[in-house]
């Protein structure tokens, strides 16, 4: 199995806030869970304490194999929230292992 996290960074020049965005992730994300085959468990937190060093919103999400997880990086229903976010995103780390 795979696990994939992601942290991200969002704009403070839109009309939304980060916050706003971090949520809205969270729920487009989440409502991913059991529509994606491979996917096994799907997490979105969204940060409560915002200092110099902090990311808006954290993915944790596990996949039954490498092939899963880069399969679900290209699903039409991926496609469009992970546009959502690059339009909105200011920095984005991520890490993959295997559990």
């Amino acid at each position: 199995m795979i696990r994939h996290i992601v942290m991200w960074k969002f704009r403070r020049d839109l009309e939304e806030t980060p916050q706003e965005i971090a949520r809205e992730m969270k729920s487009r994300l989440e409502a991913l869970r059991g529509k994606i085959d491979g996917l096994l468990a799907i997490e979105v937190g969204v940060n409560i304490k915002e200092t110099a060093s902090s990311y808006d919103a954290v993915l944790t999400a596990d996949f039954t194999s490498f092939e899963a997880m880069e399969a679900y990086k290209i699903n039409p229903l991926h496609v469009v929230i992970s546009d959502y976010c690059k339009s909105r995103r200011l920095e984005r780390v991520d890490v993959d292992y295997e559990i």
